[in-house]
């Protein structure tokens, strides 16, 4: 294999890029280091596999890449990159939105559509259900986001699609449900919470903690991808959950028993785009990606927690 990573120094696409290396690929990496959030946490997820000889970074926007250079001879395309964030989504912001997760998908499907692949993953994100999808979500439900970020990611779905039905484009997408581990962005809930916990400093919990999520450990969501790449039907769209339902509420409750103190959590006003509830069914993965989650939500924080502390000790 010799697979094309966007986003590779983000938080799932250095996890996937670590994978694919140690599975034997070459892998090329490509990220634009957005100022989202400080370049330090990106630097560092590269780290552990920057150096290593079938890996070659580039620094560059999709739109500004020499794409029919990094796609010479590429067996595979895993397509991460994007503007993230559901809260930063709106007002003036949007721009950023558009330029990162259509604009950049766009221009990417039409280099592939000059090539051939074996298969193009995008990941997208249980943020395309809304709040109108029934639970458990499945993906021949009606879609209708109601975050800005959410219509972007589907908006870039729906060029996957049209890329494959009319170019032959062999793309298939991964709804990724609220993915965490080490390497988590320091905006999403786990970080921020955890942190907090560490430090003995507030939680500001948005909303009253009773809204539920699917938590999908990051490795887990490698695998799927990685499956994705090999079994994936191109034209299908598959949901990557984490096999459990649970409320934030309950998990905050673990993650005061695994620091051993009690949490001074703060609730303030629920932001507009956030959804109430997630919960993906999988059976399509199971069946076509031989998909199966295999570490459980006490582990798998366990293992972020392990990986944020000694990120606090050393700063």
């Amino acid at each position: 294999m010799k697979a094309v990573v966007t986003g590779a120094a983000g938080f799932i696409g250095s996890h996937l890029c670590e994978r694919l290396l140690a599975d034997g690929a070459e892998v090329v990496g490509v990220d634009c280091f957005t100022d989202y959030y400080p370049r330090k946490f990106k630097d560092a997820n590269l780290a552990p596999f920057g150096a290593h000889p079938r890996f070659a970074l580039v620094e560059a926007r999709i739109q500004d890449a020499d794409l029919a250079r990094l796609l010479d001879g590429a067996t595979h395309v895993f397509h991460l990159a994007a503007q993230a964030g559901v809260r930063k989504s709106w007002g003036t912001d949007f721009r950023h939105y558009t330029e990162h997760n259509v604009e950049a998908t766009q221009v990417l499907l039409e280099a592939c559509a000059k090539v051939k692949l074996e298969r193009l993953v995008y990941a997208s994100s249980s943020s395309v259900y809304g709040d109108a999808a029934p639970i458990p979500m499945r993906e021949d439900q009606r879609v209708q986001p109601v975050s800005p970020y959410g219509v972007t990611k589907l908006a870039a779905e729906h060029l996957c699609h049209l890329y494959h039905v009319n170019l032959g484009v062999p793309a298939v997408s991964v709804r990724y449900f609220t993915v965490y581990g080490p390497r988590q962005r320091p905006d999403m809930g786990f970080h921020r919470f955890m942190k907090a916990a560490l430090t003995s400093d507030a939680i500001h919990l948005y909303g009253d903690g009773a809204q539920t999520r699917d938590f999908t450990f990051v490795k887990d969501a490698v695998a799927a991808t990685i499956s994705a790449g090999a079994r994936g039907i191109p034209g299908r769209v598959y949901n990557i959950g984490g096999g459990s339902r649970v409320s934030v509420n309950e998990v905050l409750a673990l993650i005061g028993r695994l620091v051993g103190r009690p949490l001074d959590v703060r609730h303030e006003a629920t932001q507009k785009g956030d959804m109430r509830d997630t919960f993906a069914d999988t059976s399509l993965a199971k069946r076509e990606l031989a998909y199966a989650p295999s570490i459980g939500l006490e582990e798998g924080l366990a293992a972020e927690l392990r990986w944020l502390s000694a990120m606090v000790a050393r700063s």
